[in-house]
C-alpha cells in the first residue's frame, strides 16, 4: 500500500485455519483479504493456519490486497508469526491490541505498513500517538474487545461506544492515516449489517472489517460513492472557478472542489 492508494473499502477476514475460506477468497469482491492467524484459529491449530498462510500468500490472490493478522505483541505465538512472514510479499499487517505504539516494535522492521488495531480503553487514549507512529499506515476499530473491556451490558452497543468510536477516527484523521469499522456479528442479520455499514461511512470510517463473504457486496456498495453523490460532485467541480462562490444554493471553498474530486476518484469518474 502506499499513501497515493484509496483505502479498501471492505477487508474480510479469512481464518488461516480454514482452507476452504482460503481457497474461495480469490473469487470473493473484497478489497482486502486479512488472512487471520489470531481470534479466528484455535491454539492448536497455529502452527497449521501460519503453514496455510504461506502457502496461499505465495501460490496469490490476483486482484486483491493481502494482509495478515498476527498475534498480539507479547502473545506466545507472535514471534512464530513474524517468522512465518518471511519473504512474503504483502500489502499490510493487521496488529491486534495496540494499547501503546510501543507494540508496534516488534513489526517495524518488517518494511511492511501496519494497521493497528484499537480494542481497549487504554488504546482509545493512545490512539492519537498509535496514529501519529510512522509505521502505522492505519487504525482497525476492536468493537468487539472493547465492549468486553467496557463492560457493556448489552454487548456491542455502538451507542454506548460513540466517544470511543469517534476518538479513533479523530486520532487516523489527525495522524493522516486510514481507519476501519469493526466487524457486525449478526452474519444472518442483512439489513442490520447494512445499517451499520452506512453509519460507519457517515462516521467518517473508510471502509469495514468483515467476517462472512456475505457481507462483503453490501460492505462495498455502503462505502461506495451513490450516483447521486457523484452528479452532485461532477456538477460541483464543473461550476468551480476558484474560492468561495455560490453553487446550487450554497457556498462553497476550495476545500469542497477537492473533496469532490476525491469521491469521484474513489468512484472511478473524472475529476476535471
Amino acid at each position: 500500500m502506499t499513501a497515493i492508494e484509496h483505502p479498501p473499502r471492505s477487508l474480510l477476514y479469512v481464518p488461516g485455519s480454514n482452507g476452504r475460506a482460503l481457497e474461495k477468497a480469490p473469487g470473493l469482491a473484497a478489497d482486502m483479504l486479512i488472512i487471520d492467524l489470531e481470534d479466528a484459529v484455535p491454539a492448536d491449530r497455529k502452527d497449521e493456519a501460519r503453514a496455510a498462510m504461506r502457502a496461499a500468500v505465495t501460490a496469490g490472490f490476483p486482484g486483491k490486497r493481502v494482509a495478515v493478522r498476527v498475534n498480539a505483541t507479547g502473545s506466545a505465538g507472535q514471534t512464530a508469526d513474524i517468522a512465518a512472514l518471511a519473504g512474503l510479499s504483502l500489502d499490510a499487517i493487521v496488529l491486534p491490541k495496540v494499547d501503546k505504539p510501543a507494540d508496534l516494535g516488534p513489526l517495524r522492521g518488517l518494511g511492511t505498513p501496519l494497521l493497528a488495531m484499537v480494542e481497549t480503553p487504554a488504546a482509545i487514549y493512545a490512539a492519537r500517538d498509535i496514529a501519529a507512529d510512522p509505521a502505522t499506515f492505519g487504525l482497525i476499530a476492536g468493537l468487539n474487545d472493547l465492549a468486553h473491556e467496557l463492560k457493556l451490558p448489552d454487548g456491542m452497543d455502538r451507542g454506548a461506544m460513540s466517544h470511543a468510536i469517534q476518538a479513533i477516527i479523530l486520532a487516523a484523521r489527525a495522524g493522516g492515516v486510514w481507519c476501519f469499522d469493526g466487524v457486525y456479528n449478526a452474519i444472518d442479520d442483512a439489513a442490520g449489517f447494512a445499517a451499520e455499514a452506512a453509519e460507519g461511512r457517515r462516521l467518517g470510517f473508510d471502509g469495514k472489517t468483515l467476517i462472512h463473504p456475505s457481507q462483503v457486496d453490501p460492505c462495498n456498495i455502503a462505502f461506495a460513492p451513490s450516483a447521486r453523490e457523484i452528479a452532485a460532485a461532477e456538477a460541483l467541480v464543473a461550476a468551480a472557478t476558484g474560492g468561495a462562490q455560490r453553487h446550487e444554493g450554497r457556498m462553497i471553498e476550495d476545500m469542497h472542489v477537492a473533496a469532490a474530486r476525491v469521491l469521484l476518484e474513489r468512484a472511478g469518474g473524472r475529476s476535471s
